[in-house]
């Protein structure tokens, strides 16, 4: 291949890389403009000298050449999104150092674990256990408490197992509409799960207006055999 031909060639593949190096480093950087400013330098810093994609394929190099600059430069992370962007990026920067760009690059960026060490500077195995590490501190930094509205003793403690194997706390299970509101006031969950039909004939949709006018509002899961009640039009659905 001639040397214009591998120009043309190496062009061709950053142009495909660059929709994924972006959203890798807005993920690293915390917003779009900073993430583009660093794939920026990086893509000058690749134009100025090709020999930094030595060793290995295009789009590892690239990738590797953006994590420098960005480790380089002090690894900054600014508070720039909002709303979900912003919980997911605070979940993100509690992880152990280096953990965070190993899952992003395993995980959304398809890359897989020799390739991510190519990235990072470190080998397979390290960066596999990187991945692993932050998988576990995510889940315990989004584990939460979970009440459980249900009359049905053996549905309550299939409900109760599965929300505990996922790492969750349930704060408890009410049979009533009375139960539920006084358990909720008691230990106030993050999730409420509930039944409709509940044993003294009482309705989990009433027993959740009345956690919601004494708790604030509050994410619900609903696990009925009933789901037409559920869609009437009428609030809080």
């Amino acid at each position: 291949m001639t040397d214009a031909a591998k120009t043309t060639s190496v062009s061709d593949a950053l142009g495909q890389c660059l929709p994924y190096l972006r959203r890798y480093a807005r993920a690293l950087t915390g917003s779009q403009s900073s993430g583009d400013a660093f794939a920026a330098a990086a893509l000058e810093a690749i134009l100025t000298d090709r020999s930094v994609l030595d060793g290995v394929d295009v789009r590892t190099g690239v990738f590797r050449v953006l994590y420098g600059i960005w480790a380089s430069a002090g690894a900054p992370v600014e508070e720039g999104e909002s709303g979900l962007r912003a919980k997911a990026q605070k979940h993100l920067a509690k992880l152990t150092n280096h953990s965070r760009e190993a899952l992003l690059l395993h995980t959304i960026e398809g890359f897989s674990f020799e390739e991510v060490g190519q990235i990072i500077g470190v080998d397979k195995e390290e960066a596999s256990e990187l991945v692993q590490i932050a998988r576990r501190e995510m889940a315990d930094n989004v584990a939460g408490s979970v009440m459980i509205i249900e009359d049905e003793a053996i549905i309550a403690m299939d409900i109760e197992s599965i929300v505990a194997e996922m790492g969750h706390r349930v704060t408890g299970i009410a049979r009533t509409r009375d139960e539920a509101v006084k358990l909720g006031k008691s230990d106030v969950p993050d999730l409420i799960l509930a039944d409709i039909q509940l044993a003294d004939n009482s309705s989990g949709i009433d027993a959740v207006n009345d956690l919601m006018g004494e708790l604030g509002i509050r994410p619900v899961i609903f696990i009925t055999a009933f789901p037409e009640r559920l869609l009437t039009g009428n609030k809080p659905e």
